[in-house]
């Protein structure tokens, strides 16, 4: 038997789809870095929505890019709206997700290790 498919895993996906569009090509800031929305988790009552988000470049702070993101939160509730078919679009917030980052400092980490254990066996 499927599993259930709920209105709120729905409306996360579509949420995550379009912020990401709307991020990608309306968003013209210069003070984001490169972002990737990973996440969405909306309320079971769709009043409220969780964005989590990645920054692909290091150059710019992720906090800097979090304060900017949630300053942006009325005009993308707006192109929200006029995008998707809900009768209620959610205050947004962004919250750093560091699950890549950290991903990629333990292959760091473990790719070192082997090549300092293939360094050991070749002595």
């Amino acid at each position: 038997m499927p599993k259930e498919y709920n209105r709120t895993d729905r409306v996360n996906e579509l949420l995550q789809r379009e912020l990401a569009k709307l991020l990608q090509h309306e968003v013209r800031d210069p003070n984001l870095g490169l972002i990737t929305v990973t996440a969405v988790k909306v309320a079971s009552d769709l009043s409220f929505a969780k964005i989590y988000i990645t920054q692909l470049n290091d150059d710019k702070p992720i906090e800097q890019t979090l304060k900017h993101l949630n300053k942006m939160t009325n005009f993308l509730r707006y192109r929200l709206a006029s995008i998707v078919q809900l009768r209620i679009i959610p205050h947004l917030k962004f919250i750093y997700d560091a699950s890549i980052s950290q991903g990629n400092h333990l292959a760091n980490i473990i790719n070192e290790a082997v090549a300092a254990d293939e360094r050991k066996h070749k002595d």
